[in-house]
């Protein structure tokens, strides 16, 4: 009886780390307004890592910045840019010494400001899963 509380107790703290809450990456959106906000830079950087990448490149030592910018001109071509960035984490801020880069490009002829902001959300997406692609091979 007293070897399996002594295992309990030497259990329970394996227990709680074990079930903690991955460590969170630090993403930083530096995108025009219309385009793109932090919430849905985030959103779409979170669905990305997969095991192998988060083991490779943990989020105490590797963090993400994006932007995208563009926009609608007089002919109604919308014209979209998203670049992503890997920098080092020194303390709790990024040190911009990128690692790797990914940008993508786009157009897109008598878009809207909805259709626009849609093909950034693409153009953001594909950047990230380029850069993923590299850092991560197959």
């Amino acid at each position: 009886m007293k070897i399996s509380k002594l295992m309990a107790a030497l259990l329970l703290p394996c227990a709680s780390v074990a079930f903690a809450a991955p460590a969170k990456y630090i993403i930083i959106d530096h995108s025009t307004a219309p385009w793109m906000d932090q919430a849905s830079a985030e959103a779409i950087w979170l669905k990305a890592p997969t095991a192998k990448f988060v083991k490779l490149y943990p989020a105490s030592k590797w963090g993400f910045l994006s932007q995208v910018e563009g926009g609608i001109d007089a002919s109604k071509t919308c014209v979209i840019t998203a670049r992503t960035l890997m920098l080092p984490v020194k303390g709790k801020d990024l040190l911009f010494k990128p690692a790797k880069s990914a940008t993508t490009f786009g157009s897109q002829a008598n878009a809207s400001l909805e259709q626009c902001k849609a093909l950034a959300s693409t153009k953001l997406d594909e950047a990230v899963q380029a850069l993923g692609s590299a850092l991560v091979p197959n």
